[in-house]
């Protein structure tokens, strides 16, 4: 019997943390055909999407799949995200959440007996990066460094707007 993956336990975790917290929980996937999303509103192969009460219904975080009700303008639909399609779970306001390693692309049943045919080991199972997204350049204190300059060439920028997600890798 093989292991459980820590990653939907680390979704549930942090969805219940934002929530707890007044925060506004994002959920970030990759999409493929295991995935039912609203395709406008995919780029870059990947969707956003708010998880929180407010916009969902039904929520519904398994160890398969992430599955709830919203409306994209207007119309309600079913979204159905597989947990190996995670890339990062976050709160809007702040940044702070988890990123995942993207899986590989499920593979058929075809495509299996053919490596094993010609003795192609296929990946090890991605586990989740246990790193946290970094929080706003305004929580370091003075005198302190968040970041090695070195290695993040870029300053922080500063002023309002919305917060986005760094992936750490």
């Amino acid at each position: 019997m093989s292991e459980i993956s820590t990653k939907p336990y680390l979704l549930r975790a942090i969805y219940e943390w934002c929530t707890d917290n007044g925060y506004t929980p994002y959920l970030a996937a990759r999409v493929d055909a295991h995935t039912r999303v609203p395709m406008q509103f995919v780029k870059n192969g990947e969707i956003v999407l708010n998880i929180s009460f407010e916009a969902t219904s039904g929520l519904k975080m398994d160890n398969e799949f992430v599955n709830f009700s919203a409306r994209f303008g207007g119309v309600s639909r079913d979204i159905s995200v597989p947990v190996n399609n995670v890339i990062a779970i976050y709160a809007r306001e702040n940044g702070q959440g988890m990123a995942f390693e993207a899986t590989a692309p499920s593979e058929s049943d075809t495509d299996a007996v053919v490596e094993q045919e010609v003795n192609i080991e296929p990946p090890a199972p991605a586990t989740p990066i246990l790193t946290s997204v970094p929080s706003p350049a305004g929580d370091v204190k003075p005198g302190s460094s968040a970041t090695d300059p070195e290695k993040d060439p870029e300053p922080p920028k500063k002023g309002g707007g919305r917060p986005t997600l760094t992936r750490i890798k």
